[in-house]
């Protein structure tokens, strides 16, 4: 076989399997996320998994017992619909009452159990308050 044979060669099935690589880590990274739910949406799914979880920390509600920290999310759209959540791990350093959060974890019995270390917070955009009172103005940043 000639050089220039196994060249072609060579190319062909290094080509094939950067294909099927790539092919499969588009695969896993779509099919190992999992859609965020709001608290309605988690005390209508029920138990029985583990979800991710959105919402605002409720007014109020945070109470430290231990290494174990207990709050509430709410529903950003109702906040009626509430979720009593029981965390333990880190917790970062703009975790307070009022800002948005993710968190992963299994409810049980009504509550909201996290994982451990899978609190997330949700830094407020430094234009929110600007695009609330005036949502027609565009801001352009240079």
């Amino acid at each position: 076989m000639d050089s220039d044979r196994k060249r072609k060669i060579r190319l062909g099935v290094a080509l094939g399997t950067a294909v099927v690589l790539a092919a499969s880590l588009v695969y896993v990274s779509f099919s190992a996320s999992s859609e965020a739910k709001s608290p309605g949406d988690l005390l209508a799914a029920g138990p029985g998994a583990s979800y991710e979880v959105f919402g605002v920390v409720s007014d109020g509600s945070v109470t430290h017992a231990g290494e174990e920290l207990r709050f509430e999310i709410a529903d950003r759209d109702d906040p009626s619909k509430r979720v009593p959540v029981a965390y333990t791990g880190q917790v970062p350093d703009p975790f307070r009452e009022g800002r948005e959060v993710i968190i992963t974890g299994e409810l049980r019995e009504g509550t909201l159990v996290a994982e451990r270390d899978s609190l997330i917070t949700k830094c407020p955009s430094k234009f929110a308050d600007e695009a609330e009172a005036d949502p027609d103005h565009v801001i352009i940043d240079e």
